[in-house]
Formats: structure tokens, sequence, C-alpha cells
């Protein structure tokens, strides 16, 4: 490391992760050997974690594991593997790839759209691992870097209305993911048989450092007004400044993160900080600096205080800031004026300056799957095989049709309402709504959240129509364990998964995604969050003012207290 000697340097003895990673020969470990290991579905070892840099994470079916114990077998091991998609940007050809891989090698046949703006699969066995990683590669994906210690899939607003602004957004989320990908040649050696990829040559990490960094670091690329890729969720945030339609450079915003730890109170959700303005040409610099100094500062000895919002809070965020303009030899400049008006999907038919056609399609949960009565995933396979344009995956978990001749837009929209991905009307308040996947297959779930959603979701609209505000929404966002994936410290409403059918309740954040939300209630069921909803939605309907979102009016009436300033007054 180039910094040793800084007083910021938390001592100590260091977390066995930092042993594991030192130990793995760049990402290597064991990982070859274990594949031909067919004693047992899972990985061994420190391969269980070192696989979580390829982009995979081991899970089981935790709904049969019970049984499956009673009859003296393992629970059924499998891996879920998160694509490395910059932006969310997919062609046809690409989405015809991994239908069909999903259809064939996956056990629950399904396509999951993430709030990490890609696609996951989920239930692939042991046998089908390298030959999901080889069929993805053919098809020019990888998922380097979607998990562990590095930097993660990089996010950008799915504008495709101004599509020159967004063609020159998403080049620089391009950028910055391929210039802050590991450099180790594990990922080709392992799956790829040896096979040298460009991003992958060198055997040094001259950025991440031999160990990678301290924790896990997301980073984002966002167009105003939109904050669809919720900036403040965020290690590092790079909001586009344009003039007269060009990009001219970035707002930086550093430290953000909302995952925290059911009863430890040195972890909470913090708003990332504004660092200041720089042009195009200092971008992977800046992006480059942010992340040493992070690898460099950032908390080795406590992975629960390892993220860069607590380097942030615990060496200043003058001190770091000013660290990174001195590895980045610039200086920032004052903060371009921007304003957030949503954060939402523009659902339905739009046209870009470009004249080309995009369609929204609303998909809840991001599970693309063949439903009775409502084939998403066989229409999406149909689309694919006559659209000229390319698939965009929006951080809301939902699909963009984007970039559509006016003269095939009618077959476009038949075949998406044929297969039931245009329904005849979907409410505001479930537009509004998004779950992490949690049960059965995430291992650190406490509660449910996507097979929870859709029918709280109808409670809720059966709240707004009771209270006479039908036409309007909530943004409401559950997630089944503190971890943060759901985004629901960025929620007006957010429910956080404490144990079977047990919610903590915050409430209080706002329609922008810039305030986070505070616990209202801890350990509540779903009938008492219900109850709750209903006298707190009966007040807003008769008291809000013109327009006031549902977390304004509870902050401006003192329903509940505003986390302001830094996230340590969570818990005040």
């Amino acid at each position: 490391m180039s910094n040793e000697k800084s007083p910021f340097i938390v001592e100590g003895k260091l977390s066995d992760n930092e042993r594991l990673k030192n130990e793995s020969r760049h990402l290597r470990g064991t990982i070859e050997e274990d594949l031909k290991d067919g004693l047992t579905g899972g990985f061994n070892g420190d391969n269980f974690q070192l696989i979580r840099f390829h982009g995979m994470y081991q899970q089981d079916d935790r709904d049969i594991r019970a049984e499956r114990s009673k009859q003296k077998l393992e629970p059924l091991h499998n891996v879920m593997l998160r694509a490395r998609l910059p932006g969310g940007v997919i062609t046809p050809q690409q989405w015809l790839v991994i239908d069909k891989f999903a259809e064939d090698h996956s056990l629950y046949g399904s396509i999951r759209l993430t709030t990490r703006q890609t696609f996951q699969f989920h239930g692939v066995l042991k046998p089908d691992v390298k030959l999901m990683h080889q069929t993805l590669n053919k098809a020019g994906i990888d998922s380097i870097a979607t998990a562990g210690d590095v930097n993660r899939n990089v996010l950008c607003t799915s504008n495709p209305v101004e599509s020159e602004l967004h063609l020159e957004a998403w080049e620089w989320a391009k950028k910055i993911s391929e210039h802050l990908l590991p450099k180790t040649r594990a990922y080709a050696e392992i799956w790829l048989d040896g096979e040298k990829v460009e991003s992958t040559e060198d055997n040094v990490e001259p950025i991440l450092g031999d160990t990678y960094l301290p924790r896990k670091f997301k980073t984002t690329v966002v167009i105003p007004p939109q904050n669809d890729v919720d900036v403040h969720a965020n290690d590092l945030n790079f909001v586009a400044i344009a003039e007269n339609g060009k990009l001219v450079g970035f707002n930086v915003l550093v430290g953000g993160g909302l995952a925290m730890t059911h009863g430890d109170t040195s972890t909470y959700p913090r708003k990332a900080s504004e660092f200041g303005f720089v042009a195009l040409k200092d971008t992977l610099a800046v992006a480059e600096a942010v992340v040493t100094t992070q690898r460099d500062w950032g908390n080795r000895v406590n992975r629960k205080n390892a993220k860069t919002k607590y380097t942030l809070e615990r060496v200043g965020v003058d001190n770091f800031k000013a660290e990174v303009e001195k590895r980045a030899g610039i200086q920032f400049a004052e903060t371009r004026p921007y304003t957030f008006t949503s954060r939402g999907d523009r659902f339905g038919w739009v046209e870009g300056i470009d004249g080309k056609l995009h369609l929204t399609l609303f998909i809840e949960n991001g599970r693309i799957l063949d439903y009775p009565g409502k084939p998403l995933k066989t229409g999406c396979a149909e689309i694919a095989k006559v659209h000229q344009g390319d698939f965009r995956l929006t951080a809301n978990q939902n699909l963009i049709i984007a970039g559509v001749p006016a003269d095939q837009k009618e077959t476009i929209d038949k075949l998406a309402r044929e297969y039931g991905l245009i329904a005849p009307s979907v409410s505001n308040q479930r537009l509004d709504s998004m779950a992490c996947v949690s049960l059965p297959t995430c291992p650190l779930a406490m509660a449910e959240a996507e097979r929870y959603l859709p029918d709280t979701v109808t409670e809720l609209e059966g709240l707004l129509k009771k209270h006479g505000v039908e036409s309007d929404s909530i943004i409401f966002r559950v997630t089944g364990c503190p971890n943060g994936c759901g985004r629901a410290m960025l929620a007006e409403v957010g429910l956080v998964g404490k144990g079977p059918g047990k919610y903590n309740l915050h409430l209080g954040g706002n329609r922008e995604g810039t305030r986070i939300p505070r616990m209202y209630r801890e350990n509540i069921s779903h009938e008492e969050i219900m109850t709750i909803l209903d006298e707190l939605i009966g007040q807003w309907s008769a008291k809000r003012d013109t327009d006031e979102g549902f977390g304004d009016f509870l902050i401006r009436t003192e329903v509940i207290k505003p986390v302001v300033d830094s996230a340590r007054d969570f818990y005040d």
C-alpha cells in the first residue's frame, strides 16, 4: 500500500477476510480443484468467499433445507451469478443467450433483474458453473467483480430520451468499470481455460491492491433530474453536468451506503458527501484516487465498519477529500447546481430526441419468468428475436426496449401485450414499490421480501383508495435483512426484515431519494404495519399540502424526526 504510515490506518488484528484475500493467489484459491470435487455440490473453505470475486454467491433453497436434512442430504447447494453490465445495456442477441441458459441450466428457469442494473441467474448447480461462464463469455458478457471486496457493476441512469447525453454518460460508466476492474488472470484461467481477455491480462493489482478493498464498493453515473440509481446508496457517484446538451464534467459524491447491522449502533446508513466538480478529463483519475484512498485508509480490522462511509466518518470528509485531490492531481471546483425531481422509471412509450422510440416495461420484483397467463420470459425472447435496438435494465428492476424504429413500434407493442409485458393497468403504487430477492435463496434473509411484496402492495393500494388518494403513491421498499439490497433506507416507507414475519418499519424518506428514513417501530408484524399505515395515510390524505409526498408530510407534521447531516443521528 502506498500510505502505510498514515495516521488514518486502523491498527489491530486483521479480519479473517484479509488473510483469505492475501492467501488467494490473486483470487485463484483452489477453485479449480473444488470444481472437480463431486462429493459436495458446494465450494469448500476459502473458496466459498472467493467465488464472490468471480461474480457468484453460494446459496441453497431454504424452503427445502429442513426436509433434505431429515433425508441426511446436504443442502441443495447452487450458485447465484450476477453479470457485469455497466449501465445495464444488453443486445437482443445476448438476451437470447441468457434466456436459453436460464431455461436449460437453472433450477428456477428465471432471469432476475436487480437493483444493480444487471441480471442474475439463480440456482445453477456446480457441474454447470463453468459452462455458465463460458456461455456468457462467448456472448461478450462476464461477471468479473460483481461481488466481493472490489468495485462492482457501475450503474448509469437509464435515459433513452436524451440519447446523446445518455450515450456519453454510459461510455463513462463503461470506462470507469474497466479502469477499476481486477487485473488478475484468475477469472480467465479458471472459467475460460486460460483464454486471455483484455480486462485480465496483468497479474498485479495497481489500483485494488494485492488484498483488494476492505469491503465492497459501488459506483454510479447519474443524469439529473432522474435519481433512478439512488446516489446516496453508493460509495462513489458521478453526477453528469451538461452544457448545451453536451457532457462537460461531473459533480462527485462520496461515501453513501445503506447497510447496517441489527443491534449494532456503530453501523448505520449514510448519505454521500459532495466533494465538488471535476472536468471530464479528470474522471478516471478521481475514480482511482477515491478507490485507492479507501483501499489504504479503510478499516481492515472490523468488516462491519469497513465501507467508505465509515472511513469518511472516522477520518473526516475534508481529510478524505484532500487525499483524493492529492492522489488525482486535481482540485475539486465548486459543485455545479443540479436538482433531482424523481427516481422512478418512465413507463410506456416515449420518443427520444433522435426520433427512436423506447418502451419501458414494469417487471414486478425484476423476476422474468413464465407465469400462468403471463409468459413474461417467452415474451422477452420473442421481442429479442425481432428487436433492432437494445435492451436496458434499470436500477429499479425494470426493462427498457430501447431504440425502436417508428415502423417497428406496432410489432413490439403487440408482442408486449400478447405476453403480458404490458398489463391492462398497473397502479402508481405498484410502480413505486420494490423488494430484494430474500427467501428462499438468500442466505442472509431474515424475513420475506420478493414473495411478500405483491400482496402487500395490493393491501397498500386498498389503503390509498380507502382514503381517496389512489392515484398517488408512496415510495415503498422491502428488504429481507439490513444489508440494504432493496434500498429500503431511501424509501418513504421502508421495511427491513428482523425475523420470520417481523420487520422494522422506517418512515420519513422522500420521493427524490435524498433523505434517509428513521425507524418508527421495531420488530412488528404485517398486521401492525398495515394498521399504522392506515392511520398515517388517513392523516396524509386529510392534512397534506398540495402535492406533498408522504415522507415530507410525516416530517412536516413531526410524526417522525428527519435524519440530518451525518447518519449517526439515525439512532437519536
